[in-house]
């Protein structure tokens, strides 16, 4: 899928591990695990294929950012892992589970500092780090719209897009926008990327949610229904509580703070059973059209065909 950028994220790794080493062992201990413990690394990938758009591309300038982007979602994850008392993620130990909690919420800290060291050190265009202070807000500000509503069985639809753009989709897309910037392209086509990741990201995300309740531990490196478990209502569950003859009962489970392993399987079988799933599905297609429409036709067609298969995966993906 990325094979024009293959050997960008060759060396974003090795910038990687050397971004996270520090005068203090442990930072570099810490640190060094959540680089090996892999990712996607979607980000920064979709940056690169942006950013390769430019006619002057060179690694010194364009790779700082890169490292930056993904530490920042590194840091994000390391979060969102104490909030949710997750022990694992992608099948590997969370910092918070070898750490504990107050070591990993620092370390976290420290990584979104250090991406922003790298960021003013490099001297990038002021839209960059005002983009990247926006960014840092707004996830923190989908993380406290996330939490507000646990337990509480919201059907606010809307709500629940603000979450996720929040969360993931602006994410997506600043990583295409930054990369529009990196390569000099007009702002026209700036925009049209910008738009392609923020569609992308909602699609990444309902899909997320959809995994949660139809794959397995095994698959997502993490527990299946997860996010019920935790008193997060996502799409195919609000659309279930709108839609399923069983919405009272599971109403009843998803705000019960005392859920039971039995409790969490018969919720999952009352949103499949309903049009949960279908519904949600519909909303991944919708938003990877939207995406795919939007790509400029001027971008190098080994960018614009990548852009496409990336879109391709999102909304086939199985982890």
């Amino acid at each position: 899928m990325f094979d024009v950028i293959k050997q960008d994220l060759v060396v974003l790794e090795e910038e990687m591990l050397s971004a996270v080493q520090s005068p203090v062992e442990l930072i570099t201990e810490i640190g060094t695990h959540l680089v090996n413990s892999g990712g996607k690394r979607l980000r920064p990938a979709l940056y690169f294929l942006a950013a390769r758009c430019g006619r002057d591309f060179n690694h010194r300038g364009v790779m700082p950012l890169a490292v930056a982007l993904e530490m920042i979602h590194m840091a994000s994850l390391v979060h969102d892992d104490v909030i949710d008392s997750a022990d694992t993620r992608r099948g590997t130990p969370t910092a918070n589970s070898k750490w504990g909690n107050q070591i990993s919420i620092l370390s976290g800290d420290y990584l979104f500092a250090r991406a922003f060291s790298l960021v003013s050190s490099n001297h990038y265009d002021e839209r960059i780090t005002n983009r990247l202070s926006e960014l840092v807000c707004d996830l923190s500000a989908g993380e406290i719209i996330q939490n507000k509503e646990i337990y509480r069985a919201s059907r606010d639809v809307d709500e629940y897009y603000e979450r996720i753009a929040k969360k993931t989709a602006d994410f997506l897309a600043i990583c295409c926008e930054m990369g529009g910037i990196v390569a000099g392209l007009s702002a026209k086509e700036t925009e049209a990327l910008y738009t392609y990741g923020h569609a992308i990201g909602m699609a990444f995300q309902i899909t997320d949610d959809l995994l949660d309740l139809m794959s397995s531990t095994q698959k997502i490196g993490k527990p299946a229904g997860n996010d019920i478990l935790q008193g997060i209502v996502t799409l195919p569950v609000i659309r279930a509580l709108e839609t399923s003859p069983d919405a009272a009962e599971l109403e009843c489970i998803v705000t019960d703070r005392n859920m039971t392993q039995g409790m969490l399987e018969r919720a999952i079988d009352i949103v499949k059973e309903a049009d949960g799933i279908v519904f949600a599905q519909t909303k991944v297609n919708e938003y990877i059209s939207m995406a795919q429409s939007v790509l400029p036709d001027s971008l190098p067609e080994e960018i614009r065909e990548a852009y496409h298969m990336a879109a391709d995966y999102i909304s086939s993906r199985e982890f």
